[in-house]
Parts: structure tokens; sequence; C-alpha cells
């Protein structure tokens, strides 16, 4: 006698149970699976999936602004997720940027150059402060001339993101006419403070000169480099120093503009 086999569907999973499973995934698993189907759609626009994805301390972050965290009430936590991926937080007097990567939710940190240690970056004779409309901050640095180039940034692990895999980046272009940077590598290090040595690397910033795979524009028409790359285990590993160098050949240079140095996850490609 012929058996037949009988199948049944296991149940729909409630709508909140796959918001709940999708909170544990990442921003970019999240939108994919927003294209399984309509229930799967609500779940991945949910506040309870999209809170996860953001810092636990991104209140206190927006508070330190000239932001009010009111004005961004009105916003899904998903919408508020995207805004901050979108538009920077200015920090620390407008020297400090603070934004999320899209695709991880990790935090991401801009040390304008007011942030940073210029050597005689207060000396009119060599650099000078302007305004650039490209520019999130309110003042960027352009190199006049200097023989003795010397730049460094620095920033306490603690208000980074745990367990991720940083790397630094210059972020600059030149004025019309710059010179001293043709066939002039510079040096770069990306170490923890305490570290004895670091590994130091020698780029171009010259766009002439300069390969894809070192340097990159961005959307807003600057320019970056990549220094070095560290990794943020607990966050409690203290301060990292990003410095780039050239006091060596002692060749005149000018054209220089230094938006800042900014810290971002590293992605997997």
């Amino acid at each position: 006698m012929e058996r037949k086999m009988q199948f049944t569907l296991p149940p729909t999973l409630p709508e909140g149970c796959i918001a709940n499973i999708l909170s544990f995934t990442s921003p970019l698993d999240a939108c994919r699976s927003a294209l399984v189907s309509p229930t799967f759609r609500s779940a991945a626009s949910s506040d309870v999936v999209w809170e996860r994805f953001l810092p636990p301390d991104y209140q206190d972050i927006i508070s330190r602004s000239s932001l009010k965290l009111s004005s961004l009430d009105s916003l899904s936590k998903k919408d508020l997720f995207f805004h901050l991926c979108h538009h920077p937080v200015i920090l620390n007097n407008g020297s400090l940027s603070f934004t999320l990567d899209k695709w991880t939710g990790k935090k991401c940190y801009m040390l304008g150059a007011r942030e940073l240690s210029i050597i005689w970056g207060d000396t009119d004779t060599y650099w000078k402060w302007l305004s650039r409309p490209e520019s999130r901050f309110s003042e960027v640095a352009e190199l006049k001339v200097v023989c003795w180039l010397d730049i460094r940034g620095k920033i306490d692990t603690k208000t980074l993101s745990t367990k991720t895999t940083y790397a630094a980046y210059l972020v600059y272009k030149f004025a019309e006419f710059r010179h001293g940077f043709k066939r002039s590598p510079v040096n770069v290090q990306v170490k923890f403070e305490e570290e004895e040595g670091g590994v130091t690397s020698r780029v171009f910033l010259d766009p002439l000169f300069v390969t894809r795979e070192q340097s990159q524009h961005r959307e807003n028409g600057w320019m970056e480099i990549k220094m070095g790359e560290f990794y943020n285990e607990q966050g409690d590993d203290g301060t990292v120093a990003c410095s780039l160098w050239e006091v060596d050949n002692f060749t005149s240079k000018h054209g220089l503009i230094i938006e800042g140095i900014e810290l971002r996850p590293k992605r997997n490609l």
C-alpha cells in the first residue's frame, strides 16, 4: 500500500521575533533582509533593529554638539542612523567631527586641522587659516611655505568602537599652485602612543604620482591618503598617534591644504 508523505510548513515567525533576530546582524544585512517580504521589510525598519545599530552613547555624543537631541526626536531610529552617517556631528568647539559607518554602524571621527599639532601652524609666515565651503569645519590650514613638514594627531581609543580595525586617512587637497611634492614622498605612521617603533610608510601626496591604492577622491572634492591602521580591542588600549612628516630633503613646500585626519573602520572588500 502506497504511503503518502505529508509536509507541513513551519508557522510564520512574528514580526517582533524577526526584528529581534535582525538586530543581531548589521545595517547592511538588515537592508538586504527588507527585500525578502513585506513582513521582513517592516521588521527591518523597526526601532528595535536600528536602536541596536546605534552606538550606546550616541545621545551623549549629540548632547556635546550644537545639535539638540530634541530636534531629532521626530526621526525613526533608522532615519536617525542614516542622518548620523551623512551629517557630521561637530564637537570640541568645531575641531572634531563624528559620523557613523553606514555598513557597520561603527564610530568614525575626523580630527580637524585645529585639532592637529602642525609645526609652525600658528605662525603666519608658514601657514594660514581659512574657511572653505566644501569643508565640514569652519577652518582648514593652508601651507604657505615650509621646508620642515610635521603634522600629528591623537585620539583616545575609548572614544572608538571596540573590536574594530581602524584605518587613518589624511584628508587634504592642493591650492591652485603647489610646489615641493612632486617626486618627494612623505612619511606616515599610525601607532599606539606608548608603542616602541611602529611601521612607517612613505607615500606621495601629489595626485600626479600617487596610485589608486594609496589615495582616492572623496565626494566633497577632498582627497584622502591612508596613513596606517590599528586594532582597537577593548577601547582601553590608550592613545593612538597619527603622524605625517618630511624633514630630510629641505625642499621648499607650499600649497598643501589640510582638512584633518579621519579614523574609520576598515572595510574587508
